[in-house]
């Protein structure tokens, strides 16, 4: 606690004395998000605001035709001085960096040794910080530990033994066992997880927007796939479907425990422990690992960004604001977790130590953190990108096309989606 609040101290102390001859400013801020979060930042930006002697317009809504909205205001040079801005707008908003304001001209208001440089540089755009970090989201396997105990196993932390689980699974618990899920989406992000592992890189390379990965690589990872459903690791596409492609929390094969793990994003445990009765028994794990993985491979990104008008008449007034409502305890408390864990480590160290972070949350964020993950493209999450990805992927689970068909589909599909998001 002595370490948090010397940090917090300092941090304040770093935005009071850059802005010390600045006078009261009126700012506006805005963000989206439920009534949550929204009376949680309205708290913080009243105690932000009366600290530092600011005057602050807040504008919220809900998160559709919020792009939209400040798509609109951004061409007009009306937007707010301070925004949440969703992390694949960034490049939308400022495709060469100078469309949003560079952060690091701030830097002796904004306390930006709490974020690691890999964090800063997912906000950066040509060199330039267009967007902080405000929580970091990525994948962990989430596992039923009551399931591999009565197995008689422990969670694997390899694909290897993700498929001896599955023979393991058939034999101890029956044919309706399956140590993992992949459909959808999911079975795309596997594939993805396991080429990055090999490869060491993204499928989309964040600086050039090129794709990274050669044919041959991705139709082995699609293949890798395939062989987790021969070897009855998890339920085929087909199966998922015919169930309706519900959520996972929606379906009684993971209440039951039959199926007993999946690739999910971290901030997602509260929602799919919520089947489980009493006490979840589910736990966060790091991704398993083929042979040989050049790193990690999970997919890790900024959940969300705040950034600062390139067109404010108050920067500086700006960069206190967003100082205090990610780093000082005024502004970090009511905030909470409305946004999920904090990507600020000075937020982290004070929500932890006011005990507002519950422990497979906590824990499943540090897998996240500390995971050796490829930088990523904001580009892999272009809806043209992932329409081209995964509904190639059905088709080659359903047999209607080889591996190899499927990969160049991907790729030349992709490269069309991106030819449309870059130009």
């Amino acid at each position: 606690m002595k370490r948090t609040v010397t940090l917090v101290l300092a941090s304040g102390l770093m935005a009071t004395t850059a802005l010390s001859a600045a006078q009261s400013a009126d700012l506006r801020v805005s963000w989206w998000g439920g009534d949550a979060r929204h009376a949680a930042t309205q708290e913080a930006l009243q105690i932000c605001g009366e600290k530092h002697g600011h005057n602050i317009s807040p504008e919220f809504t809900g998160f559709d035709g919020h792009l939209e909205r400040l798509t609109t205001q951004l061409a007009g040079g009306t937007e707010p001085d301070l925004m949440q801005v969703n992390w694949p707008w960034l490049p939308l908003f400022s495709p060469d960096g100078t469309g949003l304001a560079d952060l690091n001209d701030y830097a002796d208001i904004i306390d930006l040794s709490q974020w690691s440089d890999s964090l800063l540089a997912t906000g950066t755009r040509n060199g330039h910080l267009n967007g902080l970090p405000v929580s970091i989201t990525g994948r962990v396997l989430f596992a039923n530990t009551e399931t591999f105990a009565e197995a008689g196993i422990d969670v694997p932390d390899s694909w290897d033994g993700m498929t001896e689980a599955a023979a393991t699974f058939k034999s101890e618990l029956g044919d309706n066992y399956y140590p993992f899920d992949a459909a959808t989406y999911n079975a795309m992000l596997i594939t993805a997880l396991y080429a990055s592992q090999k490869t060491g890189v993204g499928f989309i390379d964040p600086v050039s927007n090129e794709i990274a990965w050669d044919v041959a690589t991705l139709a082995e990872a699609i293949e890798f796939y395939q062989g987790l459903v021969d070897n009855g690791v998890v339920k085929s596409w087909e199966t998922i479907a015919g169930m309706g492609n519900p959520n996972l929390q929606e379906r009684g094969d993971w209440a039951a425990g039959e199926v007993a793990s999946s690739y999910e994003w971290n901030s997602t445990y509260s929602q799919i422990s919520g089947p489980f009765e009493g006490e979840s028994p589910l736990a966060p794990f790091p991704a398993p690992r083929i042979e040989g993985a050049v790193n990690d491979g999970i997919f890790r990104k900024p959940s969300m960004t705040f950034a600062i008008s390139a067109n404010s008449d108050n920067p500086e007034a700006a960069a206190q604001i967003l100082n205090c409502l990610m780093v000082e305890e005024d502004g970090v408390i009511p905030m909470g977790t409305q946004r999920a864990i904090p990507a600020s480590q000075a937020a982290v160290d004070i929500l932890e130590a006011e005990g507002l972070l519950a422990s497979a949350d906590l824990e499943a964020n540090r897998l996240v953190l500390a995971a050796d993950a490829p930088e990523p493209s904001p580009y892999f999450e272009d809806p043209g990108v992932r329409s081209a990805y995964e509904g190639v992927l059905e088709e080659f689970a359903y047999g209607l096309l080889s591996a190899e068909e499927a990969a160049q589909a991907i790729i030349d599909g992709t490269n069309d989606a991106l030819a449309r998001a870059t130009r």
